[in-house]
């Protein structure tokens, strides 16, 4: 069980590092990150395009651990904040322990380009930081995001991160991942959403995600996902307080390395 253990801490921290990819958002969890179709505030960590139909100042803070690790948790937060043309987001996510912990907090902008379609872009100030023997790492990352609508049932999202593939580290000329998602969202009914979504990471194979939300009743969501790559299933809900507080609670499980759960709270102003 140590080595299991081990090697999750490894291979996990390996992952955040040379990825820099960030999703946040128990809802996000729940839906195995399928979701670069859906427009709300954690859009911020997940396509910056389909953030911009905010219409309402909103902050918002998570907590996930993965497989249950005190070395793999994850704080973040997200702003949004809605402007005459376009909508203006915030946010910031720490990753790691004390020994090894990664960063990265950035700044968004997104605006419609025509009824159906809008687009979106992130600039990110990023980073590695080991302890004092090693010291840390720092760079700039670009995110660019569309969100298109093609009816009132379906949307198509794309995203792209690392537009310019950043330098992690100069030792073998380590860099950041690129990852492009597209996805889909299908609203079956006003109670029924189903999400499709592929994501190719340029150092691992294609990933394809399933999930879908479920409204049994008034402000009470389920919802559930299925990813391939690594294959995982998730699942939670999510209530809605007086149309102003919301709270979601989501888990993935892995096979071999357990269950991740997360927890999130995001406040929408009058």
């Amino acid at each position: 069980m140590k080595i299991v253990i081990l090697l999750a801490i490894i291979f996990q921290l390996k992952d955040a590092l040379t990825q820099g990819v960030y999703t946040s958002g128990a809802r996000n969890v729940a839906l195995s990150n399928a979701t670069v179709a859906i427009s709300d505030e954690w859009s911020y960590f997940n396509n910056p395009g389909a953030i911009s139909v905010n219409q309402k100042v909103a902050f918002g803070v998570s907590y996930e651990n993965r497989f249950l690790l005190k070395e793999m948790q994850s704080q973040s937060f997200v702003g949004v904040i809605p402007l005459k043309k376009g909508v203006l987001s915030i946010g910031g996510q720490l990753y790691g322990f004390s020994q090894l912990r990664s960063f990265k907090s950035g700044v968004g902008y997104a605006m419609p380009l025509a009824e159906f379609v809008s687009a979106g872009v992130q600039l990110n100030f990023q980073g590695v930081r080991l302890n004092q023997n090693y010291g840390s790492s720092n760079t700039m990352t670009a995110e660019l995001g569309v969100l298109t609508r093609l009816n009132k049932k379906l949307s198509i999202g794309f995203s792209v991160f690392n537009l310019g593939s950043a330098l992690l580290d100069d030792y073998q000329n380590d860099r950041y991942t690129t990852v492009i998602r597209l996805g889909a969202h299908y609203k079956l009914s006003d109670k029924v959403l189903f999400l499709a979504e592929l994501e190719k990471n340029s150092e691992y194979p294609l990933n394809l995600k399933f999930s879908s939300e479920y409204l049994p009743a008034k402000n009470m969501y389920l919802r559930g996902g299925y990813s391939l790559q690594p294959v995982s299933f998730s699942f939670g809900f999510g209530y809605v307080f007086v149309e102003s507080i919301s709270l979601d609670f989501g888990t993935a499980y892995h096979q071999q390395l357990g269950w991740s759960p997360a927890v999130s709270c995001l406040y929408k102003f009058p």
